[in-house]
């Protein structure tokens, strides 16, 4: 009999399962190392309530990833709603209940909008939410005028603005609501991909769009579902930044388009799935959250940040499509 051949280590699939999770170990053991400070439990909680707001937008952009399309205007979307559900307080002196429905069906309208172009127009999904961000964008800062919206603030006519927020709505964004609502998200999220039919024939459409079509799977449905669901979030995570800063600021959610997109395409090497999941975008947010306050600690100007951003995610796309190959 011949002797039996040992298995060949194969270093770069070991990589592209687990490579994040051993980088996340890496990153904290030296900004552990470096900065006293750094494992402190409020400095952690520090990095879960930072990290909260991108990864509910991130799961957001992993479902339109699921269908095999790619949502932009995410960042938009959180503005947008981030400017309603304000306003609604400020200007018109509604109550949490309904300034937050309202903000989230506003938005789902947006993402219904996206789901036409894409879905009935057939525009490319990059190329139709890239419009819609300038578009979205653009309705957020004529609705507040440009500016910002605060309490107290004057109004066109002289007035002086009597609504204000809600203790319920401020506690939305505090700990441990904010950080709570994130492991809700991603916990319901990742259940339903994994586990339920709906779930698993998104990540069919998203496999293989004329499979999913012979198999009977209504496409048009799944797509246009995957938009909504996107812009859901996206709104839930423009709500939670409204509550956390208090205000509305121009453009506020555009800022974390770019770490919601690198969030949910390192989640796609998590385990070796090879597909959005939640736990992958967040444990990709998760990343980003401790570079970023990890170089803020050993004191990396802000405007270099971006640089090892933009070189996270670059290895993770090239994890992900190398290993498609």
């Amino acid at each position: 009999m011949a002797a039996l051949r040992p298995r060949k280590l194969d270093v770069f699939g070991f990589l592209y399962r687990w490579g994040t999770i051993i980088t996340i170990g890496l990153l904290i053991l030296f900004f552990g190392v470096v900065t006293k400070s750094f494992l402190s439990p409020g400095n952690l909680i520090n990095i879960l309530r930072s990290i909260s707001i991108v990864t509910v937008i991130a799961i957001g952009v992993s479902l339109s990833l699921s269908v095999g399309g790619f949502d932009l205007s995410v960042g938009s979307v959180a503005s947008l709603a981030d400017a309603v559900v304000i306003s609604l307080f400020i200007w018109y002196g509604r109550g949490t209940v309904v300034s937050i429905v309202v903000a989230v069906a506003v938005c789902l309208v947006v993402g219904g909008f996206n789901a036409f172009l894409i879905v009935r127009v057939r525009i490319p999904d990059m190329l139709a939410t890239l419009a819609t961000m300038f578009i979205f964008q653009g309705v957020a800062m004529t609705y507040t005028n440009g500016g910002s919206i605060t309490a107290n603030m004057m109004m066109p006519d002289g007035s002086t603005a009597a609504g204000k927020l809600t203790g319920a709505f401020s506690a939305i964004g505090q700990v441990p609501a904010i950080i709570l609502i994130m492991i809700v998200v991603v916990i319901v999220v990742q259940i339903y991909l994994s586990s339920t039919k709906h779930g698993r024939y998104m990540y069919v459409v998203g496999g293989n769009m004329e499979a999913a079509r012979l198999s009977g799977i209504p496409l048009g449905r799944y797509r246009t579902a995957a938009y909504l669901i996107s812009s859901a979030f996206a709104a839930l995570g423009g709500i939670m930044l409204a509550s956390r800063i208090g205000s509305s600021q121009v453009n506020a959610g555009s800022a974390y388009l770019m770490d919601a997109v690198a969030a949910a395409y390192i989640g796609f090497s998590l385990g070796g799935s090879g597909k959005p999941n939640a736990v992958g975008t967040f444990i990709g947010a998760v990343l980003i959250g401790i570079l970023q306050n990890g170089l803020v600690m050993v004191s990396v100007p802000y405007y270099a940040m971006d640089i090892i951003k933009g070189a996270v995610l670059a290895l993770a796309l090239a994890l992900t499509y190398i290993r498609k190959k």
